[in-house]
């Protein structure tokens, strides 16, 4: 009753001044929405700060994904040198809490706060319809509504009038008249209607209760510059909650009450509007920097989760972690993101192996990679399987001398640099012979302090990248590819027995517009009923995410018998046996060329490039000069030269057998070396900062 003493005064004013008790409900909301304006004020630019945050807070998020603690330590401290309130977003749900109980107090009790009758007479007449009516008792919270209805029929009148009769200081028949003159309706509906016990029309009563928090929840998603940017299932959730509320509220109140809320959901979307008008979010909300972040967190989230992985994966991802952490004084990590890594790796690390004993700590995502079998061969091998979200965590708690990997854009998404240990050297692998410059995103390789390089091509852009980012310190090592010296290696040890019948391989890449997906047609066209074999070999990750299509492929090619539809990837045999490639702008044919110094056609779909910023270097990408040194380009609209084309080129062996040799010899650096090359730098690298470390203790 504390609150209805409060309320009830206003209330009655407004009573007073319109002489109807809905509208006066009405205007009572109306009043409070004003007298609590500066209070949405505070509330409104509370919420922009918050949203003008966000982007810091997602950039936290990303900075420090998978550590729960930093993260909660950094927002603390944005928010205090923000000045941010995070309780301020609860103020409105309270005061509104607070109200309501106010007004259910205040539409209970019309005797006390509208007609303001003595409270014995009040007394006096609840007993009467106590009397009368078996479903009222005395905790009633209805039972001055009851009394105003049963006077309002004239029921019971004599029993009421005679209740009241010997308070000697009040007029019955004045009190009678007052209650009887008391507008109780709005809209053809009795304030005093609880849908659950009148049933009938009253039933309306919780419907236009949900619709208008149904309307208020859709106008805040839309509007209200905080709600907007929450997830869906936070604005569903919200409604859900909102709606049902409202239709509990509509059935188990009177429609006063009812009446209360749904003008106040009404009035607040006016209010939101005004506020935005006058305090517009877009002056102050970084709104595109806001976006990025929001879809840099999300690719974060949305990667593999260790819930997808099998328990026996689950376990071992747990305890892995555990170890890598509590080995100390780890000098030389490698990180591996899948199985088929290991490729780029396994010169340089079987040449560690075979001239220190330095233990190798190699860190992969997958958990069937083969290198857990070479730790079981090897005591200086040291495997972890760390699934993709711990691995944020754990590149961040680093704490090595050397760290190895082929992963790019370290330091720009989700895989960042050390901050246990700031001295750590990071190495960049390549895993392939393509332009850094335009193969990778802008700045991927920029927070390594080494880079190796294939050749000449990727010095010369990695230098002139360095010079334009102000990359002093980075160093660029003249190491090679020694997946390529491999590839030579098992390419020339074993037989090559003349073809027969010449084989052409098709080995398109798996990006947009690839000759699969472009112009494979056209291809085959030229190809079909020929003398030699065609062999059409997509992309491993085509065929994954489209086997149906492949398979359908097989069916429509099966009757031309020069014709195979290749989905099997086990051996390499059908690469480096076939006499000519017709690629696009995949790397195979940079494998394919310096390995068997056979030729290669690219035909000229739209090329994939990664890092739309290339040009700011004034060095031609390898990717775009070196399709006329190994080969040709065939352009999409002259696909039926490809036959003549393909039988020059065969004819020609010789001459480009002797052209390609020349120029892997100009393009490569250490060719039979890079493994050497490569670990010698390393085991360099580790020993320097041992020495480092040894000189600073001294």
């Amino acid at each position: 009753m504390f609150l209805g003493k409060i309320l009830g005064p206003v209330m009655n004013w407004c009573y007073q001044l319109i002489g109807n008790y809905g509208w006066a409900i009405v205007l009572f909301t109306l009043f409070s929405k004003i007298v609590l304006l500066p209070v949405s004020i505070w509330v409104q630019k509370n919420s922009i700060k918050m949203v003008k945050m966000q982007p810091a807070v997602n950039k936290i998020k990303i900075d420090h994904f998978g550590d729960k603690d930093a993260i909660m330590e950094e927002q603390s401290k944005l928010f205090k040198k923000e000045k941010y309130n995070g309780f301020a977003t609860l103020v409105p749900l309270i005061i509104q809490i607070i109200l309501l109980l106010g007004v259910v107090a205040v539409i209970n009790h019309p005797l006390t706060y509208i007609t303001r009758t003595d409270s014995g007479c009040i007394s006096a007449m609840t007993q009467v319809a106590l009397d009368n009516n078996e479903k009222l008792d005395e905790g009633s919270s209805g039972l001055e509504i009851a009394v105003v209805d049963d006077i309002q029929n004239g029921r019971h009148l004599e029993e009421y009038t005679a209740s009241i009769a010997h308070f000697e200081a009040v007029s019955s028949e004045e009190i009678i008249s007052d209650i009887q003159s008391l507008k109780m309706s709005f809209a053809g509906f009795g304030l005093g209607w609880i849908a659950v016990s009148t049933g009938g029309m009253a039933w309306w009563i919780p419907v236009i209760a949900g619709v208008s928090a149904y309307l208020l929840c859709l106008a805040q998603n839309a509007i209200n510059v905080l709600q907007a940017e929450q997830s869906k299932l936070n604005k569903y959730g919200t409604m859900a909650f909102s709606v049902g509320l409202s239709l509990f509220l509509g059935i188990s109140v009177p429609a006063g009450v009812a009446l209360y809320w749904t003008a106040s959901n009404l009035m607040a979307i006016l209010q939101q509007w005004l506020l935005n008008f006058a305090i517009n979010p877009k002056k102050y909300v970084d709104y595109e920097t806001l976006e990025k972040t929001r879809k840099e967190l999300s690719e974060l989230n949305n990667m593999k989760s260790v819930k997808a992985l099998s328990p026996e994966a689950k376990k071992k991802a747990r305890e892995d972690y555990k170890r890598f952490f509590h080995i100390i004084n780890k000098h030389l990590v490698f990180y591996s993101e899948s199985n088929g890594f290991y490729k780029y790796y396994k010169g340089i690390i079987e040449y560690i192996l075979n001239h220190t004993n330095i233990t190798i700590h190699y860190i992969t995502s997958d958990f069937n990679d083969g290198i857990f079998e070479l730790e079981k061969q090897n005591e200086h091998i040291k495997a972890y399987f760390i699934d993709e979200k711990r691995l944020i965590t754990l590149m961040m708690k680093m704490d090595a001398d050397v760290v190895a990997m082929t992963m790019p854009d370290l330091e720009t998404y989700h895989i960042k640099r050390s901050y246990i240990r700031k001295d750590i050297e990071y190495v960049y692998i390549p895993h392939g012979m393509d332009s850094n410059n335009m193969a990778f995103r802008n700045k991927a390789l920029n927070a390594f302090d080494t880079v190796f390089v294939c050749g000449s091509h990727q010095l010369e852009e990695g230098e002139k990248i360095a010079k334009l980012y102000g990359l002093e310190n980075q160093k660029f090592i003249k190491y090679g590819y020694c997946l390529l010296d491999q590839m030579t290696a098992d390419y020339e040890a074993a037989p090559h027995p003349e073809n027969e019948v010449k084989t052409v391989l098709i080995a398109p890449s798996w990006q947009k517009d690839n000759i699969i997906d472009l112009c494979l047609d056209g291809v085959m066209e030229s190809m079909r009923g020929k003398d030699y074999n065609v062999i059409v070999r997509p992309h491993p990750q085509h065929v994954r995410h489209a086997r149906e299509k492949f398979e359908r492929m097989k069916e429509q090619y099966k009757d031309d018998k020069n014709i195979t539809i290749q989905t099997d990837f086990s051996s390499n045999d059908t690469v480096f046996n076939a006499d000519v490639l017709i690629t696009d702008w995949s790397s195979i044919s940079q494998d394919f060329a310096f390995t068997t110094k056979k030729p290669v056609i690219f035909i000229d779909t739209p090329p994939k490039i990664m890092n739309p910023e290339y040009k700011k270097i004034d060095t031609e990408p390898i990717n775009f000069w070196i399709r006329n040194e190994v080969g040709t380009v065939v352009k999409t609209d002259e696909l039926d030269k490809l036959d003549a084309i393909v039988r020059d080129m065969i004819s020609r062996r010789e001459e480009y057998h002797e052209k390609i040799a020349a120029l892997t010899e100009r393009c490569v650096y250490n060719l039979g070396k890079s493994a050497e090359v490569g670990g010698k730098y390393i085991i360099e690298a580790v020993q320097n900062q041992i020495k480092k470390r040894k000189d600073s203790s001294s």
